[in-house]
């Protein structure tokens, strides 16, 4: 049994620092939102008031935070990891970050004397909740087996990328892939529609067809196709326009740094930003399907819902 801290409680740490009770390891936890406080207590972490508090002796500590900076502020703050954590100490973060960033916090973990693993994820709330989450590690060959006896019991695979940052990497690449499919099921799913075919019957075309993908599968745009489509509750977000319009751009300024043109994936960013302008941030990704659509209506969709 491991003393772990889990800096970061929100819809994804919660649900696996309860995972991580469940395989037997003491976990203290903390965030500043009440309602993921009493989730995560809920789930047998020990809650505490802060990171200082959270690290004391562990032997490892977990961030899983909203953005880059976010991740910087609390490893590099006055009270922060660095500051408060024992050096032996294995710090794992599962944060969506952007490649500078995770270098930095391999390169400053380095300089004082910690170990370092970039350890996001793919799986998406469900994933976490399940425990069938992808793991995607990069850093030193020790700590990444180190880190995969960890997140085994959150985990259905769990890859070790090589060295700093490529973790990160993976996940970028992958939620580019993810998003640029996304359009193609917006744009498919709308030409399908207009020209008089039946969603569901369409849908069994297309998911033992070449258009089959991740987001036709779990996110088909069409109320009644998929169980989990946010189509079915009005675009409430399994995975927010915000979070996407983040990780996305990520991954473009990331091609930008290596000279890529990445068109598609443009697009997709500019959809939404799109979103996000008209005050739907906070509604599922997926709902970039309205500028595939005639006129911008969609089933499953009222504005102002």
């Amino acid at each position: 049994m491991a003393t772990i801290a889990w800096i970061g409680m929100g819809h994804m740490g919660a649900p696996m620092a309860g995972n991580l009770v469940a395989a037997g390891h003491l976990v203290r936890g903390v965030d500043p939102v009440p309602a993921a406080r009493t989730a995560a207590a809920e789930r047998g972490v020990h809650v505490v008031a802060t990171i200082e508090a959270a690290v004391r002796g562990v032997d490892a500590v977990f961030t899983s935070l909203p953005r880059s900076e976010h991740v910087r502020s609390v490893y590099g703050g006055d009270d922060g990891v660095w500051a408060t954590a024992p050096g032996s100490a294995l710090l794992l973060d599962t944060s969506t970050v952007d490649v500078a960033t995770s270098r930095f916090c391999h390169e400053a973990s380095v300089d004082r004397g910690f170990r370092f693993v970039d350890a996001p994820v793919s799986g998406g709330i469900a994933g976490a909740e399940a425990a069938t989450l992808t793991f995607m590690l990069g850093g030193d060959a020790a700590d990444v087996s180190e880190a995969t006896q960890l997140v085994e019991p959150l985990a259905a695979h769990v890859f070790d990328l090589g060295g700093p940052t490529m973790g990160i990497a993976a996940k970028l690449a992958n939620n580019l892939m993810l998003f640029v499919s996304l359009l193609g099921v917006a744009e498919g799913s709308q030409l399908a529609a207009q020209l008089g075919l039946d969603p569901a019957k369409f849908f069994e075309v297309a998911s033992v067809s070449s258009g089959e993908s991740w987001p036709l599968r779990t996110w088909y745009p069409s109320p009644g196709v998929v169980p989990t489509s946010p189509a079915n509750r009005g675009y409430d977000a399994t995975f927010s326009a915000v979070l996407a319009q983040k990780d996305l751009s990520f991954a473009v300024a990331a091609g930008d740094a290596a000279g890529l043109p990445m068109p598609a994936s443009r697009i997709a960013l500019e959809q939404f930003e799109r979103l996000i302008g008209e005050g739907l941030g906070g509604k599922d990704a997926s709902l970039i399907v309205k500028y595939a659509s005639a006129d911008g209506r969609v089933a499953g969709f009222e504005p102002g819902s």
